[in-house]
């Protein structure tokens, strides 16, 4: 089994209140978006990552993240008007037809090897899969004036993270609809359940946040400063 990884980061992050896109943002003393770089780049199964930027910071990005040491960045190419299509411009720079291609948030720096390991094999055996976590808070349907029309059982609920992966031709055959089709969509799972793919859902992680605001990067420090103290309690224990 192959994989090929897109990280898209092409977004502009108006939300985060800065000149610069959030992926850039300083997490743990580099950029944000190198986080997911390196992760994706350790994994053995992963041949190569094309990283999506926003187009006037491709040439940033190629400078700070794409040269990072032990970097699988095969390409860098400018992000598009909407999410599904920035991916877009990633599945067709990618080099090769590897068996699963898996997508991740660059903004999500917190995804940890074996569930992006896990995505993958569920994707190879189901066609689609994704990260998601059950819903634990009750959930309203409110009518356009704020007036609780009805609460939704929250058992069926689930919150859809990333990694997502798919089968490569079946990714193809749903970009290519939705294209025809001028559909857009919020996450590429959509646009595979829209053609009748079975996608399969992974446990994912609560520490698997996605930085939208400051306030989630000051979360941010503090999940990787929780991360870093368990991995340096584990190795200690190992007799590392």
């Amino acid at each position: 089994m192959t994989a090929s990884a897109i990280i898209t980061a092409g977004g502009r992050g108006v939300r985060f209140g800065d000149a610069a896109p959030k992926q850039f943002a300083a997490l743990g003393g580099k950029p944000l978006l190198a986080h997911s770089v390196e992760t994706f780049s350790s994994l053995d199964i992963i041949g190569e990552i094309v990283l999506v930027a926003p187009k006037d910071w491709v040439a940033q990005a190629e400078k700070e993240i794409a040269g990072i040491a032990g970097s699988k960045v095969s390409r860098v190419v400018p992000g598009g008007p909407e999410r599904q299509h920035s991916v877009e411009n990633g599945f067709n720079a990618l080099s090769g037809l590897p068996d699963i291609v898996v997508i991740h948030d660059g903004v999500r720096p917190f995804a940890e090897p074996s569930l992006i390991e896990e995505v993958i094999r569920e994707a190879f055996r189901h066609g689609a899969a994704l990260a998601a976590l059950t819903a634990g808070d009750t959930v309203k349907r409110a009518d356009s004036t704020g007036l609780v029309e009805t609460t939704i059982p929250r058992d069926a609920l689930w919150l859809a993270q990333t990694p997502q992966a798919f089968k490569h031709g079946l990714l193809k055959e749903a970009f290519d609809r939705a294209r025809a089709d001028g559909f857009v969509a919020t996450d590429e799972a959509l646009l595979v359940e829209r053609i009748g793919g079975s996608v399969k859902l992974v446990a994912g992680s609560p520490y698997n946040i996605k930085i939208t605001t400051r306030e989630d990067l000051v979360l941010g420090e503090l999940i990787l400063s929780r991360l870093g103290a368990g991995a340096k309690a584990q190795a200690n224990k190992r007799g590392e």
